[in-house]
């Protein structure tokens, strides 16, 4: 099986431009090119269309023009996981945030031995590599878990996606209480997508570590199932329950999102407490397509951009 997936592979490389771009570039293989030219040919790559920076139109065309146009210092802090702590803080009060357990340079100063039985340690720079979820303490492979770490401090995250924030970001790594619901349900992350500081759609993501992999439902911030999905990831096939808090929820990220015109504010609900997850600025880098094709639009009205560049 492996070797029918590596046949199939080395031949959409040598006869597909686009797929050729994308593994390239998980190389690192064009971090010389401009943001802009980089840009223009990844969106090709991924969405199949010319990217348009001169009239954007689509929610993923929007997110590029963002990415070029929008950028302020404070929100390399707002995509640290560890320094945005101070700033959850600051907003909506430290009742919100996990409980931070640790934070280390380097994977060999961390304590083990310290550590309680179950425990999160993650990166603050960059979205899972490196990440470990750990369960039940005595069966961790500590060796495989500093090399895991090693790797999340290497990635230099903004190359991908040219996401500006990342750039700077002082690397770290966090190690946080492991959160969980006390009847063992499985948790689930409740996305809210905020435009000019306002909730129009709640992506729930559940069933993360299941045989079928993670799956996706868009709601109306009034909790009405969205006939919208992405391609990697399915609709569950039962109906999500409305978070308890969802209205806290709705007013925890409209006061973080107020003044931008696109952030996506993630919550987690626990035995009916919140917590705050992260902050993100271009989901899936604005490189992923929408099912039906007319959401891309849909939403991509919902952001309002400047006249001129110079303006925001």
């Amino acid at each position: 099986m492996k070797l029918i997936r590596l046949i199939r592979a080395s031949i959409k490389y040598i006869f597909s431009s686009n797929y050729r771009f994308v593994f390239n570039s998980q190389k690192n293989k064009y971090k010389k090119l401009p943001d802009e030219t980089y840009l223009k040919k990844m969106f090709k790559a991924t969405i199949g269309n010319e990217l348009d920076l001169d009239n954007p139109k689509t929610f993923n065309e929007k997110l590029q023009w963002l990415k070029l146009y929008d950028r302020k210092p404070e929100y390399n802090i707002y995509v640290d996981k560890y320094r945005v702590r101070d700033y959850i803080a600051n907003i909506l009060g430290e009742e919100y945030l996990i409980p931070l357990i640790g934070v280390w340079d380097n994977p060999d100063d961390i304590d083990f031995d310290k550590l309680p039985d179950r425990f999160v340690l993650k990166c603050n720079h960059n979205s899972g590599l490196g990440m470990c979820i750990c369960k039940d303490k005595s069966k961790l492979d500590i060796n495989r878990v500093k090399s895991e770490l090693r790797k999340g401090l290497s990635q230099d995250y903004y190359l991908y996606g040219r996401e500006w924030p990342y750039k700077d970001v002082p690397r770290k790594i966090i190690a946080e209480e492991y959160i969980a619901h006390s009847n063992g349900e499985e948790i689930k992350d409740y996305k809210l997508w905020c435009f000019s500081g306002k909730v129009k759609v709640i992506l729930t993501c559940s069933e993360r570590f299941s045989k079928t992999g993670l799956k996706e439902n868009f709601y109306t911030p009034q909790w009405e199932l969205l006939d919208l999905k992405r391609p990697k990831h399915s609709n569950t096939d039962h109906a999500i329950p409305m978070p308890i808090n969802i209205n806290k929820m709705i007013d925890c990220a409209e006061l973080l999102s107020a003044g931008h015109k696109f952030l996506r504010v993630d919550f987690y609900e626990v035995d009916g407490r919140i917590y705050f997850g992260e902050l993100t600025f271009f989901p899936a880098s604005g490189f992923e397509k929408f099912e039906p094709r007319e959401w891309d639009d849909k939403l991509g009205e919902a952001i309002t951009l400047p006249e001129r560049k110079n303006e925001i």
